[in-house]
């Protein structure tokens, strides 16, 4: 090449390098991508382009720049091609990553759309100058610095004066695009438009320092072939081509470095809706590879070793490399199992349960902490139960603990989660407690929470990975948790059974050994006696009727038949008439015609949840004032649009159609009740869990002096009842 040695291998190592990252870069991007659309291919192509001008590039270095005869005329002639299309192509790739086509209206589209059409016009030429007007000489001819056959102004070449105006033309635009992009319509692609922009820009100005550095050695060439004998290179040329090579290949490796970065840390040509960790790190040993692979290389051709010893030194990196990378790969899989094992570890809900006096709660803080702290790395975090789950969750985690704010509302970005396709939504940390995005949590019934994340420590973007560990997470978070509580609530149901079943045994017992049969007896003897006396024994009797009717009163009445065979209301207004005839002023009912037709489980517990609502209005409604009016409503509805999502913990008002059961008293209210309130008493709490169990969910909302409501809702998507369900 030029008969320096050191020289000769860096020309040759950077341009191998380079050759190395673009193929890896171009093929990542066409098989990485979500969609393969135009911009997907235009940018795969360019750099695949990119590569096969470094493909020729290297070739002709390796062969020698002093040597000529068809093999270098053709790569000659091959490489015309991508150093023409490559400018156009960075140009229409950073157009496309600005949003140029996205929104014709927009002013990037407005302020580009003639440079664009001038710029392609001058593309068009090029490729037309160099197919049909016979532009470039040979490369002998080249090597003769025999310019004088190639069509020219001036006596200056037309292509030479043509292309460093036409690349300059190019990455000017380029930096006009990216100063002023438009908007993006990826979940990040914003933010990450804006994170990956000062790495595109920086490359845009060491392409312009490329063109630049071009138009000089063109001119240097020509200036050179007029005032030189037409003897040759000389070696003093040479070497200084040689420079000006190295320093236009190096320049090119930087802008192709910067790309890679925009590219691997946030996929800005992908169309990934999220970037991912992993393809940051095979960027990196890509560029370790290449690297460490173009020195041996280049090294072996520039010191003229033996081919079988290039084989060997080539063969044996290679296995390094990889072993490096599997070595890598299991590390990091180790790394995150070791981030993971809070989420896998034994609970010990089995001793929870069975133990009365262990805490009521499962432990889910500790799991959440390592889950934001260890896994995301974020600044700030909140988990929130949604729908049917949440009375059963409690209160939201909140990450730091010591963190004084509170759980954000949702009310307003509820609805904007149509589907578990969505991965996540930007936020204003502002207005969400320093949250800059929701992640929504999904199960077979619908929404059952939000995730909500405020910044990364170290400022980087949310990649793919961790968001999805973040979903499988919140919602395994959710799910333990609603479970814990419903299995606890059932177990506690279970042992007051038990102890009721055993007291009102024993009981039975007691009155008919102590009180019935000593009155029995005593019957018995006054029947016997001679004179007995008709209004004694009578009265005997009463009394052995009134302590077996109380007995049998305060037994548990098999109510599951009368709901059965009067339907879900007509039990419901038995229950109303029977026990609390005198309890309310007024009872009005609105229930929606054919929604009386329920599975006997379903209109079961929504029996018993109903009545236990109208005994507590009934019971605390006046506020131990009896000369209060208290009226009494009940509502049955079937929704098939969303209703007013004011309610927190229905499931139907965050949109889902379903059935709802409204309950309300004009009473005192839940005392110091607050807006909305996710429970009342033990009563109440318990029917929320077999609420839960149905698929449905138990709400209260209370304004103290005016009203107490009671929503029972039934989900349709959310049961396995739901053809059922239909009128």
């Amino acid at each position: 090449m030029t008969g320096r040695l050191f020289l000769d291998w860096a020309i040759l190592a950077v341009s191998l390098f380079n050759t190395i990252l673009l193929l890896w870069l171009g093929l990542t991007v066409l098989l990485n991508a979500e969609l393969r659309t135009w911009g997907v291919w235009l940018t795969g192509g360019g750099l695949l382009i990119g590569c096969a001008f470094f493909i020729s590039h290297t070739a002709i270095l390796g062969r020698g720049l002093s040597t000529v005869g068809r093999g270098m005329d053709f790569w000659w002639h091959v490489g015309w091609g991508p150093v023409i299309a490559s400018p156009f192509a960075w140009y229409a790739v950073i157009l496309w990553y600005a949003g140029f086509w996205d929104d014709k209206a927009s002013p990037l589209h407005r302020r580009q759309r003639f440079w664009f059409a001038l710029a392609a016009l001058l593309a068009i030429g090029l490729v037309g100058l160099l197919v049909f007007a016979n532009p470039l000489p040979s490369y002998w001819q080249v090597a003769q610095l025999n310019l004088s056959t190639t069509p020219s102004i001036g006596g200056i070449p037309l292509l030479i004066l043509i292309y460093p105006l036409y690349i300059l033309f190019c990455v000017g635009l380029s930096l006009d695009a990216l100063r002023r992009p438009g908007p993006s319509g990826r979940a990040m692609g914003d933010l990450g438009r804006r994170r990956a922009r000062p790495w595109l820009v920086a490359a845009s100005l060491a392409l312009l320092l490329v063109s630049l550095l071009v138009a000089w050695v063109m001119l240097w060439i020509v200036l050179n072939a007029r005032q030189r004998a037409l003897q040759g290179i000389h070696n003093e040329m040479a070497f200084t081509l040689g420079w000006f090579d190295l320093t236009i290949a190096s320049l090119i490796a930087i802008a192709i470095l910067l790309q890679g970065q925009a590219i691997a840390a946030y996929e800005v040509f992908t169309g990934k809706t999220l970037p991912r960790r992993g393809l940051w790190r095979h960027w990196r040993s890509a560029i370790l590879l290449a690297a460490g692979y173009s020195a041996l290389v280049s090294g072996a051709l520039a010191f003229k070793l033996h081919p079988i010893y290039s084989l060997m030194l080539s063969t044996l990196l290679v296995a390094l490399f990889y072993a490096l990378f599997s070595w890598r790969s299991y590390a990091e899989r180790e790394r995150t199992i070791a981030h993971l094992r809070p989420f896998v570890t034994s609970q010990r809900l089995y001793e929870h349960l069975l133990t009365p006096s262990s805490p009521p709660e499962v432990d889910m803080a500790a799991p959440f902490r390592a889950l934001c702290e260890e896994v995301l790395g974020a600044r700030v975090a909140y988990l929130i139960a949604l729908g049917p789950l949440a009375p059963l969750v409690g209160p939201a985690l909140v990450y730091p603990s010591h963190s004084p704010a509170r759980a954000p509302s949702l009310v307003e970005i509820m609805d904007r989660f149509g589907s578990p396709q969505a991965m996540c939504l930007p936020l204003d940390p502002g207005r969400y407690a320093g949250a800059r995005w929701a992640v929504p949590l999904w199960s077979e019934r619908g929404l059952i929470g939000i995730l909500l994340l405020g910044e990364k420590r170290d400022g980087s973007l949310y990649a793919q990975e961790e968001i999805e560990i973040a979903r499988a997470s919140g919602e395994r978070l959710i799910d333990t948790q609603a479970s814990a509580e419903m299995a606890r609530r059932l177990m506690a149901l279970q042992r007051q059974r038990l102890v009721e079943s055993q007291l009102l045994d024993r009981r039975a017992r007691r009155v008919l050994h102590d009180d019935v049969l000593p009155e029995l007896h005593t019957t018995m003897l006054a029947l016997g006696g001679a004179e007995a006396d008709r209004d004694d024994v009578i009265s005997l009797l009463g009394d052995v009727h009134r302590q077996l009717s109380d007995l049998l009163r305060e037994m548990p009445a098999a109510t599951t038949p009368q709901v059965g065979r009067l339907g879900l209301f007509g039990a419901l207004r038995q229950a109303v008439d029977d026990e609390l005839e005198s309890a309310f002023d007024s009872v009005s009912w609105q229930v929606e015609p054919g929604i009386e037709d329920l599975p006997a489980l379903v209109a079961e517990v929504l029996f018993y949840a109903a009545r236990e609502a109208i005994r507590n209005a009934a019971r605390y409604g006046r506020g131990g004032n009896p000369a209060r009016p208290l009226h009494l409503r009940v509502e049955a509805t079937w929704h098939d649009r969303p209703a007013d999502s004011s309610v927190s913990g229905s499931s139907v008002l965050a949109g889902q159609p379903g059935l709802e059961i409204v309950i309300e008293d004009d009473g005192v209210g839940l005392r110091g009740a607050e807006g909305v309130d996710a429970g009342g008493g033990q009563g109440l709490a318990l029917h929320s869990t077999m609420m839960a169990v149905v698929g449905g969910s138990l709400a209260m909302q209370s304004v103290p002096g005016i009203y107490t409501r009671v929503f029972l809702t039934l989900p349709l998507d959310a049961t396995l009842y739901k053809n059922q369900l239909l009128c």
